[in-house]
């Protein structure tokens, strides 16, 4: 019979004989197209389950562990913890891995949507899941024969921080303001208000150096010569080494930090670790500015913006930012053509006045 409604409900529903067996059960989903990819692939599963015999089931949570584990030890391992954590929240505790649908995807795609959260960060989490399958599948545990939506990353024109939108965004980071999140328990209002000034220290190095977000979240002490107002970055994303100059704020931020430190870290999570992946409260932060077309990342193209605008050339700003390839640099190409642009017309200028 394949797919078909039944009575009033919304949902599609499946059903077909396998092995002189009726199967049936409702899709949970009101698109036709996502129903019949539910059929075919549990068609599928079952005709593994028949050929193949029936292989060792796994939870999707101790599946998600497993494959964290075996990246223990790589720059990314705690941005993988981080997502893995997020899907096992999201597909709690009792879902086999081998349950996985198309429509399960779907609907993590479409909660991620409405949470605010962009295609590539769930493009990021169905690469989990794909590495989470593949490992599973080499250890012999059952997995999902799923095909991966597809996740629309629209284009958008480079975005980049105004002087009076950095002002902005950093008044609604300032640890010094009024916050309705902190407790009135002592306690709880420190340990708050040390989150808000790791929040507020941590863009302005950002914003001030360039620096991804896990450069600057794991940078150690032993990177930083406050004596000679640089930092010193190796860069595990692509392998390369940067000596970045401190500005007077930027210096100013790590010597207040340097004298309240003892740890390795110059920021730390409340375990004494490196602090983790934890963009949350700065994204709010860019809501309260009314900037919710921008990220973290969006401090890093700031960097680059201003750069360029004020007379760098592409190749310099690669450096600075320590892009591998000149072609990722090139998307500043066009504020450097502007600026060129603009110099040349004052020249004329002077000629002809």
């Amino acid at each position: 019979m394949g797919v078909y409604k039944r009575g009033s409900s919304k949902y599609w529903y499946i059903q077909f004989q396998f092995n002189n067996k009726t199967y049936v059960r409702s899709s949970k989903t009101t698109e036709k197209s996502v129903a019949k990819q539910i059929e075919r692939e549990w068609r599928r599963k079952l005709h593994a389950e028949a050929e193949l015999g029936v292989q060792e089931r796994i939870k999707l949570v101790d599946a998600l562990d497993q494959y964290v584990d075996s990246k223990t030890g790589i720059a990314s391992h705690q941005n993988i913890q981080y997502r893995a954590n997020r899907l096992a929240d999201h597909f709690g505790p009792g879902k086999y891995l081998d349950e996985l649908t198309y429509a399960d995807l779907e609907s993590l795609q479409r909660h991620e949507r409405n949470i605010g959260i962009g295609g590539h960060t769930i493009n990021h989490l169905f690469t989990i899941l794909r590495g989470t399958r593949k490992h599973a599948a080499r250890n012999g545990y059952a997995v999902p024969n799923v095909e991966f939506p597809s996740v629309v990353i629209p284009k958008r024109p480079l975005r980049w921080l105004s002087l009076k939108e950095e002002a902005e965004l950093l008044g609604e980071l300032d640890p010094a303001r009024t916050s309705k999140g902190v407790s009135m328990d002592i306690r709880n209002q420190t340990l708050v208000r040390r989150d808000m000034q790791d929040n507020y220290d941590l863009v302005i190095l950002l914003l001030d150096t360039g620096a991804r977000y896990s450069e600057i979240a794991k940078l150690r002490w032993s990177q930083v010569d406050l004596a000679e107002l640089t930092i010193n970055l190796w860069r595990p994303k692509v392998s390369n080494e940067s000596i970045l100059y401190l500005t007077e704020r930027a210096l100013a931020v790590l010597s207040r930090r340097a004298r309240e430190s003892n740890g390795r870290h110059v920021f730390e999570c409340r375990k004494g670790n490196s602090r983790n992946y934890a963009p949350i409260s700065i994204r709010k932060a860019f809501r309260r500015a009314g900037l919710q077309d921008c990220t973290i990342h969006t401090l890093r193209h700031t960097h680059a913006s201003r750069l360029i605008q004020n007379g760098m050339s592409v190749y310099e700003v690669k450096e600075i930012l320590g892009h591998a390839d000149i072609k990722t640099t090139m998307r500043y190409a066009h504020l450097e053509r502007r600026s060129v642009s603009a110099r040349a017309r004052d020249v004329i200028q002077r000629l002809s006045s």
